[in-house]
């Protein structure tokens, strides 16, 4: 699993009472009901620690919602590191965040470690990856959500590819894209297409832009993305994109680096 230089913005505040405030342009998608995994992972922290969650979360929802991007698990991840910093735990509690980063979900405990790596089992085995090159995304989503569960469901029929470490450290975005290249695949991404066809659409649209290394689907779908050797023509793709799909969401952004 790797990470990109876009997504959502988690604030915490001291406040009366534990509320959840929803802004941006995908915070209509969501509900602050009690199930929101931002306000468990607070309510559970709080528990742990023994302290009462009077707190108020802003989430600045930049990333559409079930776009197989680990969004909602990475906002997770981002409230307990918020609050173990502002309940003075931080230090002393890292074992602690990961348990409860695993109760929350099999994504949030490799966002709470926040750094290229591979993840295996239910979530809990996570070894870093190898040193990554300078690369950029661009990532696409038809906005069509696409729920997790479902495209698990769907290929319950689809066998598995074997694991293939990468055994050299890719130097640069060319070879990084002939590393992933095939036979390495995503194994969700027939029963992702599927259910919601357009990710086909946007995999056929994505490769021959001008400077598309490699094309994916990410996670479950149905966000998709070019692997890009450097910025300039990264966001030269993200503009073709926005003029010729004014219907689809889509960004340019690098490819995070090891801590």
């Amino acid at each position: 699993m790797v990470f990109a230089g876009v997504g959502d913005i988690v604030t915490v505040a001291p406040a009366a009472s534990l509320s959840l405030q929803l802004r941006g342009p995908f915070a209509e998608a969501l509900s602050d009901s009690p199930r929101n995994l931002v306000l468990e992972a607070a309510r559970l922290l709080a528990k742990a620690i023994g302290c009462v969650p009077n707190v108020t979360i802003t989430l600045d929802k930049w990333l559409p919602v079930s776009a197989g991007l680990g969004g909602g698990s990475a906002d997770a991840a981002a409230t307990l590191r918020g609050l173990a910093r502002l309940w003075n735990v931080e230090r002393s509690a890292e074992r602690l965040l990961a348990a409860i980063a695993l109760a929350l979900g099999a994504d949030v405990p490799v966002c709470l470690y926040g750094a290229p790596a591979h993840v295996s089992g239910i979530g809990a085995t996570i070894e870093p990856a190898l040193a990554l090159p300078s690369a950029w995304l661009v990532l696409v989503n038809p906005l069509r959500p696409l729920a997790t569960a479902s495209v698990f469901r769907a290929r319950i029929s689809i066998a598995s590819s074997a694991a293939m470490p990468i055994a050299d450290v890719p130097s640069d975005a060319i070879s990084l894209a002939q590393a992933l290249a095939a036979p390495r695949r995503n194994d969700l991404r027939d029963a992702a297409i599927a259910l919601e066809p357009a990710i086909r659409t946007v995999l056929d649209v994505l490769a021959p832009l001008p400077g598309c290394l490699l094309t994916r689907m990410s996670g479950s779908g149905a966000t998709c993305f070019g692997l890009f050797a450097d910025g300039t023509a990264a966001r030269a793709a993200a503009r073709v994109l926005a003029t010729n799909r004014p219907s689809w969401w889509s960004t340019a952004a690098p490819l995070l680096p090891p801590m």
